[in-house]
């Protein structure tokens, strides 16, 4: 099955004629790593689905430090939310860091996916509900527990993701630089 209607599946049930409906108004690319897919201050038109490789949101700060929201591997959807909704500038860039396939699906082929496949607007309801639960967990990990235990934590959630992420983007995801990253490893090793 394909990859991104096995994603929908776990939530709504398609018959064939509208899985081909949905493959219609779909958009499938491949990608290098380091293209950029949005630059921050740009209007998000697209949410990304992988297919296969990874890809990253995150923001640059006034110190051109950047902070790392969220990555997205195989079976994952990722996006710049706020600009995708509201059709206003972003703040967030899309990077592919592996090479990557990836579903595209424009807010127009969206919103008419929702008229025509109404079961659909529950599927994207249900994604946005369970990142948001994610979001906030994150944000409470990050006012509450140590660079350590953030790491172990990330560790033990996605260990196949840890094995594939060059360390400075695992340093940023989270919230600390690359130094720091490596001391503290080092340190873990020693345990």
């Amino acid at each position: 099955m394909i990859p991104i209607l096995e994603n929908i599946a776990k939530y709504v049930t398609l018959t064939p004629e509208e899985q081909e409906l949905f493959l219609s108004k779909i958009e499938i690319r491949k990608y290098k790593s380091k293209t950029v897919l949005l630059h921050a201050g740009e209007i998000a038109t697209y949410t990304y689905f992988v297919n296969s490789g990874i890809l990253r949101s995150f923001s640059i700060n006034d110190n051109i430090m950047e902070h790392i929201l969220h990555f997205a591997c195989e079976g994952w959807w990722i996006g710049d939310m706020y600009s995708y909704i509201a059709q206003k500038p972003g703040n967030l860039f899309i990077e592919v860091i592996e090479d990557a396939e990836v579903v595209l699906i424009s807010k127009e082929k969206q919103n008419q996916l929702y008229l025509e496949i109404p079961k659909l607007e529950r599927f994207f309801r249900i994604l946005s509900e369970n990142s948001l639960v994610a979001h906030q967990e994150r944000l409470l990990d990050n006012l509450s527990l140590t660079a350590e235990e953030r790491f172990e934590k990330l560790c033990k959630k996605y260990p196949s993701l840890i094995q594939r992420l060059p360390q400075k983007h695992i340093a940023s995801y989270i919230g600390i630089t690359p130094e720091f990253f490596s001391k503290m490893k080092a340190r873990l090793l020693k345990k």
